[in-house]
Order: C-alpha cells, then sequence, then structure tokens
C-alpha cells in the first residue's frame, strides 16, 4: 500500500464522501469532497463513479446500506443505489466472515430495519441470507428492544429475520462461519421449539428451567415478537422479569434414588426418572423429595 500526505490524494481512496473529512493539528477540518455537506444533510454518496468504487471491493455494497442505517436519511442515493443493485453479483467474491461482519454491523444499526428493509426492497436480502426473510418478526424485535431500552443484539436479530425452523441455525451458522455460541443463539428462534402457552407464569416458569437463566431472556424475546403481541404487553413484560422473582429450583431425584428401589438397568433408570420429572414440571414443581420417592415407588411397582 503507498502513503501519501496529501488529503485529497487520499480522499479519492475512499468510498463515501463521509469517509474524506480530515482534522488537522490545529483542530481545522479539511473537507476536500464536500462529505460535511452530506454529513448534514444524512446523504450517504459514494466518490466518484459509485460502479467503480464498488468493483474495487464489493462490500462496498453492504456498507452502503450500513452507513445509510447509522447516518442516512431517506431517500437512499440513486446512483449509488442503482450501482449496489447492478454489481449484486460480486457480492459472491466476499468472505463468509466479511459478509457476517457486516450484517452484524448492519443489525444493530439505529436505523436497522429500515437498513435491512432496503436490502430486501432491492433484491439483495435473500441472496445474503439464502432464505426468505422474516420483516415482520424483525421489526417487532426492534420495537420490543427499544421500548425496554435493551442492548441490540446482531445474532437475536439475524434470528428474528432468518430462523424458521431448528435447521435454519446450524445453516446460518455455516453460511456466516459463526460460533457454536452464535448457533445456540439463533436456534432459539425457531417456530418448533416455541411455547404457544407462553407468556402464561406457568409456561414462563417451564421455559426458564429447561432453558436456564441466560438463554431465557432471548428466548421470550423472540416468543414474543413472533406473537405479534405489542411492544407493552404486560403480560409479556411479566413473563420477561420471571428470572427476577423466581428461580428455578432443581430436580430432587437422582439415579441412585432409582436404584434403590429395584434392579433397573440405565434405560429404564432414566426413562422413570424423565417420567417423574415430567410430573413434576407439570405440577408446577410443588411436589418436594419426599413425595417423589413415594411416586418413584408406585412406578417401580408397576414395572
Amino acid at each position: 500500500m503507498a502513503f501519501t500526505t496529501d488529503w485529497s490524494e487520499d480522499a479519492q481512496r475512499r468510498d463515501f464522501t463521509l469517509n474524506a473529512l480530515y482534522a488537522g493539528a490545529d483542530g481545522r477540518l479539511y473537507d476536500p469532497l464536500g462529505g460535511y455537506e452530506d454529513l448534514l444533510a444524512g446523504r450517504v454518496r459514494f466518490i466518484g463513479d459509485a460502479a467503480a468504487r464498488i468493483r474495487e471491493d464489493y462490500l462496498r455494497i453492504l456498507r452502503f446500506f450500513r452507513f445509510n442505517a447509522y447516518y442516512g436519511k431517506e431517500p437512499l442515493d440513486a446512483a449509488g443505489l442503482s450501482a449496489c443493485v447492478n454489481e449484486r453479483n460480486g457480492l459472491a467474491q466476499l468472505s463468509a466472515e466479511r459478509i457476517a461482519a457486516e450484517l452484524k454491523r448492519l443489525l444493530v444499526a439505529p436505523r436497522a430495519f429500515e437498513g435491512v428493509e432496503a436490502l430486501f426492497d432491492f433484491g439483495l436480502l435473500s441472496d445474503i441470507l439464502g432464505s426468505a426473510p422474516r420483516l415482520d418478526r424483525l421489526a417487532r424485535l426492534i420495537a420490543i428492544e427499544m421500548a425496554r431500552g435493551r442492548e441490540p443484539n446482531a445474532i437475536l436479530r439475524l434470528a428474528a429475520l432468518s430462523v424458521f425452523v431448528a435447521e435454519d441455525a446450524p445453516r446460518l451458522a455455516a453460511r456466516f462461519k459463526l460460533s457454536n455460541a452464535d448457533q445456540a443463539l439463533l436456534a432459539l428462534g425457531a417456530d418448533e421449539t416455541l411455547d404457544a402457552a407462553l407468556p402464561g407464569e406457568d409456561a414462563a416458569k417451564r421455559l426458564l428451567y429447561k432453558i436456564g437463566a441466560e438463554r431465557f431472556p432471548p428466548k421470550v424475546l423472540l416468543a414474543w415478537a413472533a406473537s405479534g403481541a405489542p411492544a407493552e404487553a404486560d403480560g409479556w413484560l411479566r413473563a420477561l422479569a420471571l428470572p427476577d422473582r423466581w428461580q428455578a429450583p432443581a430436580f430432587p431425584l437422582r439415579g441412585p434414588d432409582i436404584t434403590a428401589l429395584g434392579d433397573f438397568k440405565g434405560p429404564e433408570i432414566g426413562a422413570m426418572l424423565h417420567a417423574l420429572e415430567q410430573h413434576w414440571i407439570e405440577g408446577g414443581f410443588a411436589d418436594d423429595r419426599e413425595r417423589l420417592l413415594a411416586r418413584a415407588k408406585e412406578l417401580a411397582a408397576q414395572t
């Protein structure tokens, strides 16, 4: 890479006029390409020929939408938008890691939904995701997060946008080379894992017991967004706050409690413990150890 001390020359190498603003040692602003006016106007504009800038690095297509989600105001710059659409096939040349990094930045932008919606409206989003998006669920999740003052999480928003069934989580993780932790978070958005009884108190307690306090809030947020309920829905607010007032108990029985009742093999022990645990959960976690042992004896006698 060649270096220069000429700000005008350096500015020509950059992608958007917003990126071609400089401050001297004395604090003076140097603006060779009118970037300051563009910044004030909320205008994301390519430097020079937009298609030429994009061909230098096709990631600039996603950067165009991401910068608009942070700094822009509608309408999108027509020349830049046209070049992004026309050069869209170049996205296939980019590594999964670079696309994922840019997509995650877009998903947590102040106007993330507008940016994602623009990608969809102009035919780029499905190619990036490899599937149809769920714009409505993403919009509701963002509204809930904003109403609750929650920090946005890019992977949670990706789950809301792109996960329909459990198989979507490993597919997206492989497509964008995401971590196992990211894949586990994506999996929380699968439709078949959402309890229709939520936000009821009993259902919320069952969920908290099953998945733990760390995964519980994102799961509730995704279920809330999928439900279509408004961001101020009291039932969902109460469900989301459940870990603040209730700690899931530990199941009182273990394998030795069953082996003490007879000559049972591993699979039989597991089946009995599972049946007892399900009974305990469905009863609202009310049975204590003695009651569960009494029921275990009944099951043992029937086996």
